[in-house]
């Protein structure tokens, strides 16, 4: 059985994420096999807060080279979630912006 924790691996701060115009809408790293529903219960679950949509990226891994050795980065998920409207903001990505 997996658990929320499980399912949103991490936060992701980048200029691009964090955007002020983009005012309730925070990126998570996911799981590669979770599913938007899934999404939505943990976010909600984890900080508490009221889900509106949720939008899934899958990301390929880049091509890398060290001198003669190739490969790949690790390909990930990455999930948008956009919260209610009367929602509160998720708190750990309040002193980011």
């Amino acid at each position: 059985m997996r658990t929320h924790y499980d399912v949103i691996l991490r936060p992701v701060v980048t200029e691009r994420s964090m955007e002020p115009g983009d005012h309730k809408k925070y990126t998570f790293e996911v799981s590669r096999d979770a599913n938007k529903i899934e999404i939505r219960k943990a976010v909600e679950e984890i900080f508490g807060v009221k889900v509106h949509s949720v939008n899934t990226i899958n990301v390929r891994g880049k091509k890398k080279r060290l001198g003669v050795h190739r490969g790949f980065r690790p390909a990930r998920k990455k999930a948008i979630v956009r919260l209610a409207r009367g929602s509160k903001p998720i708190e750990f990505f309040e002193g980011m912006v």
